[in-house]
């Protein structure tokens, strides 16, 4: 009964109740921007939250948290350019259905889809948090270096036509996410002895310049093209479509609560690895992945919110933030007094469940304002595209700036816009070179780890690597996608080819 008191106070609070709504709100338009992010905004608001009662503070930011990691995913369809990390993935199929006019129940599918992910990540950290926190402290870093491999894998589902072109991008997305100080020995790594890469080159300037800057100059070949009105009679997505994708939305928000409650990671990687999974268990889409397929948007957006939930949980049980908005939310609750971890939860219980009201608070506003509006953002792709190139360039520079204040970050920009217009000029997909950037540090990172964890006895780090039940299972999952995707058998393989086309 005591829980159900905390768990309903911002229900009722008509403050709590304003303060989650206008930060769901504004967490959605927030996402939306390229470079402006969740973790920034988060950031700056603690500054302005000094000096309120810890429970306004926490319900404000619980609401740009869940709007924010959603509003990415409106202008991945809309423009191609996702907002956050997060919504690289939903670009994929968003954006192409967009081209078709269908921008409507795409946004449609993509808010729907956030709020059953949100929802079962707050489920399970309700009635999970204490076993999955033993779980996910459990893991090691060759665990992190075997789940970070499992995303290179992602390379298959994101090369388009040809998996050589998508290695390559891949490899080289690797290099580019080495570049900077080594982490452990802090030696220049690939910086040719220029200051300006000592920091390495950031990750949000390269995305927003292969999806933005070079789908504009992308644009140019059709500067003619009338733009294609959309339909945004059918936003709320059909019942049938729902219980259509709805095992498919669980099986990707439990790949996304799980990624998120693995300290260190987040929603982008969960949403790569749903799409992936999405891919591999869709057997026959209306469309093909990459040209509109519904699943394409289904699996990403409900493993992002779902993430969400995710990276409470260690940080509510362990004091270990998830992902980096936890991280800065760990510094909130200790300016306020409050010390987040297994303490906390025996001392101050009525925290975590206020904490999971306001969460299932905000994934309720997140459905009322992310149907809301869709007609209104809808009419960007129907700009005539005079008016709409010169704005996404304006977007991509403001957004590229936005990151550090940094004139360096708009220059990469450009360099990395123009660079993918040439790629995909020549049927090089860009998806494989964002998602090495994104993994090269954390294959870095954690091979360090563990290797030293290990002493520097690399027999000890492959008995442990089959020893470790957990590292048994994430080193067999990589075998068999390697085994699924490997023609071992080429003379069986090469018999079924000549009888297909025989008929």
């Amino acid at each position: 009964m005591e829980a159900l008191k905390y768990f309903t106070m911002a229900w009722f609070d008509p403050n709590l109740l304003f303060l989650t709504a206008i930060g769901t709100f504004a967490g959605i338009y927030i996402g939306a921007i390229p470079g402006l992010s969740v973790t920034m905004a988060v950031s700056i608001l603690i500054g302005f939250t000094f000096s309120w009662e810890v429970n306004s503070a926490l319900a404000l930011i619980a609401g740009i948290f869940t709007g924010g990691v959603y509003g990415g995913s409106r202008t991945a369809i809309l423009l191609n350019i996702p907002g956050a990390p997060a919504a690289i993935a939903t670009g994929f199929d968003g954006y192409p259905l967009a081209k078709k006019g269908e921008a409507g129940n795409a946004i449609g599918i993509s808010t729907v889809m956030s709020v059953i992910g949100g929802f079962f990540g707050i489920l399970v950290l309700a009635v999970g948090a204490p076993i999955i926190s033993e779980f996910a402290v459990r893991v090691q870093p060759r665990d992190y270096l075997l789940l970070a491999l499992m995303g290179v894998l992602l390379v298959g589902a994101l090369s388009g036509e040809s998996l050589a072109k998508g290695i390559w991008a891949a490899a080289f997305g690797m290099v580019l996410g080495s570049v900077g100080l080594d982490p452990l020995t802090v030696e220049e790594r690939f910086t040719f002895g220029l200051p300006q890469l000592t920091n390495g080159i950031s990750a949000i300037a390269v995305m927003i310049g292969m999806f933005g800057l070079s789908e504009a100059l992308i644009l140019l070949h059709d500067l003619d093209k009338k733009a294609i009105k959309q339909r945004v009679d059918n936003i709320v997505p059909k019942w049938s479509d729902i219980k259509k994708y709805f095992g498919l939305s669980m099986q990707s928000s439990a790949i996304g609560v799980t990624v998120g409650a693995l300290p260190g990671t987040g929603g982008d990687i969960a949403a790569l690895l749903a799409y992936d999974h999405a891919k591999r268990v869709t057997k026959n889409p209306e469309v093909p992945f990459g040209q509109g397929a519904k699943e394409g948007i289904v699996a990403p957006e409900a493993a992002n919110n779902a993430a969400v939930g995710g990276s409470y949980i260690p940080m509510l049980t362990l004091g270990i933030p998830g992902d980096a908005v936890t991280a800065v939310i760990i510094g909130a609750l200790f300016i306020k007094g409050l010390n987040p971890g297994p303490l906390m939860l025996i001392e101050k219980p009525h925290m975590f469940w206020f904490t999971v009201g306001n969460l299932t608070l905000a994934n309720c506003f997140l459905l009322i304002f992310g149907l809301t509006g869709i007609k209104i953002f809808a009419k960007i792709v129907e700009i005539p595209k005079g008016v709409l190139l010169p704005l996404i360039v304006l977007l991509s520079v403001v957004g590229a700036y936005s990151i550090n204040n940094s004139a360096d970050d708009v220059l990469w920009m450009i360099a990395f816009g123009v660079f993918g217009y040439f790629l995909k000029l020549y049927g090089y997909q860009t998806g494989p070179l964002i998602l090495g950037i994104i993994l090269a540090r954390l294959i870095d990172d954690n091979w360090r780890r563990a290797i030293i964890s290990e002493r520097g006895d690399m027999t000890a780090f492959f008995l442990n690597l089959v020893s470790s039940p957990l590292s048994a299972i994430l080193l067999g999952i990589i075998v068999a996608v390697l085994l699924s995707k490997t023609p071992l058998w080429p003379k069986r393989a090469q018999t079924k080819a000549r009888a297909e086309g025989s008929t």
